[in-house]
């Protein structure tokens, strides 16, 4: 069914209807009622390439992420979720693009074919190559986090290296002196990951205001990672009481591996972090934690990116968030760590 067939049926012209359907021209309230009438008894929609060449926009924006590797983090399907439904309340569908950089052929292939109005950017690196590339084109875009230089950028994001050092300041005023650092994996610490290097500078930078003793560590995303990475802190420095940890998807592991060391949490260990909620609620105990409002970071992305797009005119805008800290049960007054009994 198509437009020639309602102005058909209808007794209009072509164009009528189309001015009826797009309301980019008034007709009359008995010509509009008539042609209402007509499609809803054929039960016509009009295609969505057709009024993308209509009107020049394709009621569709692109969600930018990295390819997941073995699998996506909590976290990152969290926001994924949340903007189609931010989206869907625009009426607005999402193209999802993995694509890790500008040279990336589905980044290329969602600009060059202009299969999107706008696009949210996932795992913003500090030098980001993606962000570069929309802005010298002017493609209306919004990043989830910050490069180096966010000012004239329109973004969405946590303030790790407030965050972080939030953390390290909760654990020194519980009396931990020797405190550890889980971030994500190496691999992303040297592609520039803003949120890898902004936790850890906050972690050090107040770290160094408490006079504490730290180490640091890369961890991969999964749970053995976690346990791993616990055995390498203990063996490491066995007096170390606390960490701080950025990498949610290694928490159940951290905990096991401290289980298995026997450090009991928070009595003898205490853990505090980074982390959406659902997932600090999920370990046992709780995790005390500066939760990710990943779904309210979604639903603000979308905000943003609509306005961009209805208003092309507009001045950057952003949000910075700084959740507080969730007090739960897994961090506790620094003791002793236990002797070891094996030698």
């Amino acid at each position: 069914m198509n437009i020639g067939e309602i102005a058909r049926r209808a007794g209009v012209s072509r164009s009528t209807v189309s001015y009826a359907l797009s309301g980019k021209r008034p007709v009359s309230e008995d010509t509009r009622r008539k042609i209402q009438q007509v499609v809803d008894e054929l039960g016509y929609q009009p295609s969505a390439s057709a009024r993308a060449l209509a009107n020049g926009r394709t009621s569709t924006i692109g969600l930018v992420f990295p390819p997941a590797g073995n699998h996506y983090t909590g976290m990152q399907l969290d926001f994924i979720g949340s903007v189609v439904e931010a989206a869907a309340a625009y009426d607005y569908d999402v193209l999802l693009s993995p694509s890790g950089m500008d040279s990336d052929r589905s980044f290329q292939r969602l600009l060059g074919e202009r299969r999107v109005d706008g696009a949210i950017l996932m795992e913003i690196r500090l030098e980001d190559d993606r962000a570069d590339h929309l802005a010298a084109l002017g493609f209306p875009s919004v990043a989830i986090g910050r490069t180096a230089h966010p000012e004239d950028g329109w973004y969405v994001g946590l303030d790790h290296t407030a965050l972080a050092a939030a953390c390290v300041h909760h654990l020194a005023d519980l009396g931990h002196r020797r405190v550890a650092f889980v971030n994500r994996p190496e691999q992303l610490l040297r592609t520039g990951y803003e949120s890898a290097h902004r936790g850890l500078d906050g972690f050090t930078k107040a770290a160094a205001e408490r006079g504490l003793t730290v180490r640091t560590y890369c961890c991969g995303d999964d749970a053995a990672a976690g346990q791993a990475c616990v055995e390498r802190i203990l063996h490491d420095d066995p007096a170390t009481t606390a960490l701080v940890t950025l990498n949610e998807a290694a928490l159940g592991g951290l905990y096991r591996g401290l289980a298995h060391a026997g450090r009991h949490v928070p009595r003898d260990f205490s853990i505090t972090g980074i982390v959406a909620n659902r997932w600090a609620e999920t370990v046992t105990p709780q995790l005390t934690a500066a939760d990710v409002p990943a779904a309210e970071m979604g639903r603000l992305a979308v905000d943003l990116l609509v306005e961009r797009l209805d208003h092309s005119d507009a001045p950057p805008r952003q949000h910075l968030l700084i959740p507080p800290i969730s007090l739960r049960a897994s961090t506790g007054p620094a003791g002793r760590p236990p002797t070891d009994t094996t030698a």
